[in-house]
C-alpha cells in the first residue's frame, strides 16, 4: 500500500495505500543481498520473488475489487473492523513465531497509536466509505498518487528532502489525479465526486503516517511495525464500526460475503504482507518498488471484468500520467543527471 528519507524510502508493506508499500533498509543491505549479509541470492531465488511479488499486486489489486463488492451489502467500516481486526491476530501470531515476542517498548506505544490511527483507523474510515461511493478503479488510480504526497509531507515535516525532479514529478502526479476525477465523476462534494474526495483525504492520512511516523518505523521491523499499526489502527474504526454493527442485518451475509472476507483479511492484509517481507528481502526495495504500480492496472481490469466498470480513457490516460509522475519524483537531482 510501501517511502523514508533517504531514510523513509519504502518503509513498509502495511496493508493500506495500496489498501502498498516497500521494505526499510533495514531488511536489505543491498538487492540481491538478505538482510543478514548471507550473501548473493541465486537467480532462481530471485525470480520466485519476483513471482512472489507479481502475485500480492494481483492480490492488491483483487483486494480493492472485492472490498468494493462486499460493502454492497456490508457496512464499509464494520467490514473494515472486522478484517483488520483478523489480520492483526493473523499477523502477531507471525511475528511471534518469526520474532519471538510480540511487545512494543513503552516510549513507542504512544507514537504507534498515533501513527495507527492515522494510517489505518482515520484512513479506512475514509478510504472504505469512500469506495462505497466511488467506482473501484478510480479508489485504485487515486490511491497510487499516495507515495507523491508522502514525499511532500515528509519534506515539510523534516523527514525528508524536497529536491527540483519531486516538486516537478508531485504537480504531474496530481495533474493525474485529477485528470482521473475529472473525465469520471467531476467535481464536487456529493456522490461519486465525495468518494473521490474522500480518497484524496485517505491518501494524506497515510502519507502522514509514513512521513511523522519515520523515527518509529525505523526502530522495528516491517512485520512488527505492521501489526501494531494495524492492531491500533482497529481502535479508529471501533466507534463508527460498532454503530454500523447495531443497524446491521446479519441476513446480508452469504456464502460469497465470507469468502471475500477470508480473501480480503488473510490474503490481502495478512499473508500478502508476510509474503513482501520475504520477496524484499531478495529483491531490495529498489526492485520490489517498480511492481507497486501494477496494483491499480490490476484493480482497473478487475474491477471491469467483476464489477462491470467500464474502463474510461481518460483514467488509463490519467493513471499513465501518475505513474509518470511517480518516477520523474523518484529520480535523483536533476542538475547533477545534467552534468
Amino acid at each position: 500500500m510501501s517511502r523514508q528519507p533517504e531514510a523513509i524510502p519504502e518503509r513498509g508493506f502495511d496493508m493500506a495505500a495500496a489498501d502498498a508499500g516497500a521494505a526499510p533498509e533495514s531488511l536489505v543491505a543491498t538487492p540481491g543481498q538478505d538482510a543478514i549479509g548471507q550473501g548473493p541470492h541465486t537467480a532462481r531465488a530471485r525470480h520466485l520473488a519476483e513471482i512472489a511479488i507479481l502475485l500480492v499486486m494481483l492480490t492488491w489489486g483483487a483486494n480493492v475489487v472485492a472490498v468494493k463488492a462486499v460493502i454492497a451489502d456490508v457496512p464499509p467500516i464494520l467490514f473494515a473492523f472486522v478484517r483488520f481486526g483478523t489480520a492483526f491476530l493473523v499477523l502477531l501470531a507471525v511475528l511471534r513465531w518469526r520474532e519471538g515476542s510480540v511487545g512494543l517498548p513503552r516510549g513507542d506505544i504512544l507514537p504507534m497509536l498515533l501513527l495507527g490511527l492515522a494510517g489505518f483507523g482515520l484512513y479506512q474510515d475514509l478510504w472504505a466509505t469512500a469506495l462505497g461511493r466511488t467506482t473501484a478503479a478510480n479508489s485504485a488510480l487515486i490511491t497510487a498518487a499516495t507515495p507523491v504526497s508522502t514525499m511532500l509531507i515528509a519534506a515539510a515535516v523534516g523527514s525528508d528532502t524536497i529536491s527540483r525532479a519531486k516538486v516537478i514529478g508531485a504537480g504531474i502526479s496530481l495533474s493525474g489525479a485529477v485528470a482521473v476525477v475529472g473525465v469520471t465523476h467531476g467535481f464536487g462534494f456529493t456522490g461519486a465526486s465525495a468518494g473521490d474526495l474522500m480518497t484524496f483525504g485517505a491518501t494524506i492520512c497515510w502519507a502522514c503516517y509514513v512521513a511523522f511516523g519515520a523515527p518509529v518505523l525505523r526502530r522495528h521491523s516491517p512485520l512488527r511495525t505492521a501489526t501494531w499499526a494495524i492492531g491500533l489502527g482497529c481502535l479508529g474504526m471501533l466507534p463508527i464500526a460498532a454503530w454500523q454493527a447495531a443497524t446491521f442485518d446479519p441476513s446480508h451475509i452469504h456464502v460469497g460475503t465470507i469468502g471475500l472476507y477470508l480473501f480480503c483479511a488473510l490474503l490481502a492484509a495478512a499473508a500478502a504482507n508476510v509474503v513482501m517481507f520475504e520477496a524484499v528481502k531478495v529483491l531490495g526495495p529498489t526492485r520490489s518498488m517498480l511492481f507497486q504500480f501494477l496494483v491499480p492496472a490490476f484493480a482497473v481490469i478487475l474491477a471491469s471484468i467483476f464489477l462491470g466498470e467500464a474502463i474510461v480513457l481518460g483514467q488509463v490516460l490519467g493513471g499513465a500520467v501518475i505513474v509518470s509522475g511517480i518516477l520523474v519524483s523518484r529520480l535523483g537531482p536533476l542538475s547533477s543527471r545534467a552534468r
